[in-house]
């Protein structure tokens, strides 16, 4: 397992971690998302798990994925 953690620093209501949960969900090899809305902040957990894809399905849910690490 992998653990990837960034800031999504556009999210402001529970309509916006709904939209970036939902898509972070559907990145093949998720198993986990976290999300706090208070700090920004977006745990993933998962198997093999491509940066790139957390990146665009942020950007598909209409946010920025920033400090990936």
């Amino acid at each position: 397992m992998s653990e990837v953690r960034f800031l999504v620093p556009g999210m402001t209501c529970g309509h916006c971690v709904n939209a970036v949960s939902t898509e972070l969900s559907s990145v093949p090899g998720v198993e986990t998302v976290e999300v706090d809305l208070e700090t920004k902040t977006v745990v993933v957990i998962g198997a093999r798990i491509d940066p790139n894809d957390l990146i665009a399905a942020v950007d598909e849910a209409g946010y920025e994925a920033v400090g990936l690490s």
